[in-house]
């Protein structure tokens, strides 16, 4: 087990080799190794349809979720696959037995799918979507739980909170979130869409109600590899988003959410080809490795640029966001068609600028960015 170089692991993935690909954030990249797994599975699939998706499907998911729970340290019978971690959020939320009057407890800091999916689920509910103001740059973490909870009423009734947050990429203190929730019998949820591979991830020791989270992201599964985790106690109230072969008598919370008609399972049942590609090269140190780069952009770019950070180094992993002089909606799509670097400009005022500091990129990568923030700013 070895964890090699950005330059070398660069070598594994199929990402075109002239644009600086600064946004793994976004919707992850898929190693060469995993992703012929993949491909193996969809020419099973068409060699023999009937099968693959009736006799040995069962079996094959099977053992891909033990697989990812083992990853995750969850039991396997409370976990099911879906497409990503919006449809595992939705799903959960649609669980919930909310009336007129309720509230769900978030923070300003969300993903924007998500927010739709709250509100559209507010409105027809009669429920409020309190999204507690959280001040940046944040100072600590206990100011995160702090600005939450001040929002919490008695007629709160869920906490829901990103593991890792989108547009300002920072780590929550979901720990912490969980533990007073259920210290007031409130349901939580958490949006783990950037989380796998990209922090340590106990789910049992969490303790979440819910936890949604993505396998395509940092983990590098093919693009459709999703996840929700549910407790026990509320498996029986989780349904699918279509009623179908997975509603038969005595089925499983599980098979209502996958047995969802005909779709193609191969990135499912490649999740066990990332995990094992990661641990065969060192994970926890390439990670580490991610981590102490993104750092030093960070000082790079701050002693270039007048930018803002917007949290300290403890809250931050392989992802971080600086805040521009500036609201500038183009300059995403001019970094990339003038300078071949992709890389988001987010934010309700399109004035985060995002860095994703993936296994694969080096200092080259940043150097083009740098060298195209330097025409784009003053521009």
């Amino acid at each position: 087990m070895t964890a090699l170089p950005a330059e070398e692991l660069r070598r594994d993935f199929l990402l075109d080799p002239e644009v600086a690909f600064l946004n793994h954030g976004s919707f992850g990249a898929c190693p060469r190794p995993v992703f012929e797994s993949y491909q193996t599975r969809q020419r099973e699939l068409e060699l023999e349809p009937i099968d693959f998706l009736d006799r040995r499907l069962p079996a094959l998911l099977t053992h891909a979720r033990t697989e990812l729970a083992r990853y995750l340290n969850a039991p396997p019978g409370d976990l099911a696959f879906v497409p990503n971690a919006t449809t595992g959020v939705n799903l959960a939320a649609r669980s919930l037995e909310l009336r007129p009057g309720d509230e769900i407890l978030t923070t300003d800091l969300e993903y924007g799918a998500c927010d739709l999916a709250w509100e559209w689920l507010a409105t027809r509910t009669g429920a409020s979507y309190v999204r507690a103001p959280i001040a940046l740059p944040v100072v600590t973490p206990a100011d995160v739980v702090d600005a939450l909870f001040s929002r919490v009423s008695e007629r709160t009734r869920v906490v829901y909170v990103s593991h890792i947050t989108s547009a300002t990429a920072l780590i929550l203190p979901v720990e912490e979130i969980v533990s007073r929730a259920r210290e007031l019998g409130l349901v939580t949820i958490v949006d783990g869409a950037h989380a796998p591979a990209h922090v340590p991830l106990d789910i049992e020791a969490l303790g979440a109600d819910f936890y949604s989270g993505n396998a395509h992201k940092w983990l590098m599964a093919p693009k459709g590899a999703g996840f929700l985790h549910v407790r026990p106690e509320h498996q029986e109230r989780v349904d699918a988003a279509i009623v179908s072969w997975g509603y038969t008598a005595g089925a499983t919370f599980q098979e209502r959410i996958e047995m969802q008609g005909t779709r193609d399972p191969a990135a499912w049942l490649a999740v066990p080809d990332a995990i094992r590609y990661q641990a065969e090269r060192d994970w926890d140190t390439v990670r580490e490795r991610c981590h102490r780069f993104t750092l030093e952009v960070e000082a790079e770019l701050l002693s270039l640029y007048p930018l803002e950070h917007l949290a300290p180094d403890e809250m931050l992993g392989q992802m971080e966001s600086f805040r521009l002089p500036k609201a500038d909606p183009g300059l995403r799509d001019r970094l990339f068609t003038n300078h071949r670097v992709e890389i988001p400009v987010t934010g309700p005022s399109d004035d985060l600028l995002r860095v994703s500091v993936a296994a694969y990129t080096t200092w080259d990568d940043v150097d083009r960015l740098l060298s195209a923030l330097a025409r784009e700013l003053e521009a």
